[in-house]
């Protein structure tokens, strides 16, 4: 065998004991598996990461799962401070702030191949690393649109993920490829995605600026899940319900053209259409049996600059003069 080559080694797939996917959240995160989450700048990508990091910490369900045990999480950021933004972000959301640990960055910043990573992992037993952004942990010197850099960058990471059963959640940002397909608008190369056994696409709804979406955008072990929303209102995130339905394609454009508020609005003008005015109760009855919440139809009120007058004991919506 020449001196310096691996030896040959094959493996029968007769031999392969089967391995059963196990989820921190069905079908969005895998265990041992890398997922990317991505979005523009600002639209809620680590709030999102933060309030899963803090559920995980005390089991809370994340979408798709039941109540679970509390797990460790290990959380790196090369864009927040801890004292000022992390921590106070995490104590909003309610974290168990022992769970949650960070590698120390001062004397030495951290990239994909710094055996810290799996150090850290190990010691502490987490189950989730999120690493936000993406882009701040690939080292000084890899290009990020050089597919033999990344896929060596990445492959140390996929290794650990798996030996550890760790989900390892990359937060990244869109490029400016304005109208492309969601799969090229990740930065840097294609790899990236390549590697990812899921990817979250996240982004608010133009007329609904609290409202922020998770569009399943690829998923390789399972089918892809329903887009998932969250409002983000008192620095608060929740769930919210109604947007099941939306695609990336309907995200990069601020929403469907047949969005609920849309159609709430559409409701109130046929509702208001040639009448001076009409009782809020039936207003929201008839949002209720169309489908559209309470929130969704006030939002299509401010949107239309609709008055609430009291006419008796009675409140009534008519349209501003």
């Amino acid at each position: 065998m020449t001196k310096n080559q691996p030896e040959l080694r094959l493996i029968r797939m007769s031999e392969v004991e089967l391995q059963e996917v196990r989820w921190l959240s069905y079908p969005y995160i895998p265990q041992g598996k890398l997922t990317i989450i991505q979005g523009d700048p600002g639209e809620g990508k680590t709030t999102l990461a933060l309030w899963i990091a803090a559920m995980c910490s005390y089991g809370q369900a994340l979408p798709g799962m039941e109540q679970t045990t509390p797990i460790n999480i290990l959380y790196q950021t090369a864009e927040d401070g801890l004292g000022d933004t992390i921590k106070p972000q995490l104590m909003t959301a309610g974290a168990d702030l022992n769970r949650i640990i960070c590698i120390d960055e001062t004397e030495r910043s951290l990239s994909l191949l710094d055996e810290r990573i799996e150090k850290a992992v190990k010691t502490t037993s987490a189950k989730l690393l999120i690493l936000d952004p993406l882009q701040g942990y690939l080292g000084r010197d890899v290009d990020m649109n050089r597919a033999n850099e990344i896929r060596d960058v990445l492959k140390r990471l996929t290794i650990t993920a798996d030996q550890t059963d760790c989900a390892v959640v990359l937060i990244g940002h869109l490029n400016k490829a304005v109208g492309a397909n969601s799969a090229y608008r990740g930065l840097g190369s294609m790899d990236f995605r390549a590697a990812a056994r899921s990817v979250l696409l996240v982004g608010r709804m133009k007329k609904e600026p609290s409202i922020r979406v998770i569009v399943h955008d690829k998923s390789s072990l399972a089918p892809e899940g329903k887009s998932v929303a969250f409002s983000i209102e008192d620095s608060t995130p929740r769930w919210v319900e109604g947007y099941e339905k939306i695609t990336a394609s309907d995200l990069l454009n601020g929403g469907p053209t047949d969005s609920k508020v849309d159609m709430a609005e559409k409701l109130i003008r046929d509702k208001l259409s040639g009448a001076a005015s009409a009782p809020a109760s039936e207003m929201f009855q008839a949002a209720k049996q169309a489908g559209i919440s309470k929130r969704t139809l006030k939002i299509a009120k401010e949107n239309l600059k609709v008055d609430s007058v009291k006419k008796g004991e009675r409140w009534h919506w008519q349209l501003a003069c």
